[in-house]
């Protein structure tokens, strides 16, 4: 059964920084691509930052530069390192894993909320 678990979420200042973490099981973690997505209240839920099997990532044109998402094979697990934040990053952030390869299922985590403010 694919499971994903986000955690690392919380209050953060303006300007600081927070890493989220996504702990995965279940299913065979280097082979499938994983994302993160967010969504702000009132509004649509937003891709975020993706990376694939081989470690080829591609980000949101509002995140890039500020966010890195990276994965870690042997933990299962994969992060997203937030830094700079803004006021405007505050939302629930929701981890997927999306594969087997050939297949493209995607599994979401329940989120994890980010709360960016002074």
């Amino acid at each position: 059964q694919v499971q994903v678990v986000e955690s690392g979420g919380g209050l953060v200042q303006p300007g600081g920084s927070l890493r989220l973490s996504c702990a995965a099981s279940g299913f065979t973690f280097s082979t499938y691509a994983m994302r993160w997505y967010r969504q702000a209240p009132e509004k649509e839920r937003e891709f975020v930052a993706v990376i694939i099997s081989d470690g080829s990532t591609n980000y949101a044109d509002s995140v890039k530069g500020r966010f890195t998402i990276s994965r870690d094979n042997a933990k299962n697990t994969v992060y997203l390192q937030m830094n700079s934040l803004k006021r405007e990053d505050t939302a629930v952030y929701y981890c997927t894993a999306v594969g087997p390869p050939g297949r493209a299922m995607e599994y979401w985590g329940k989120g994890t909320l980010v709360t960016v403010s002074s």
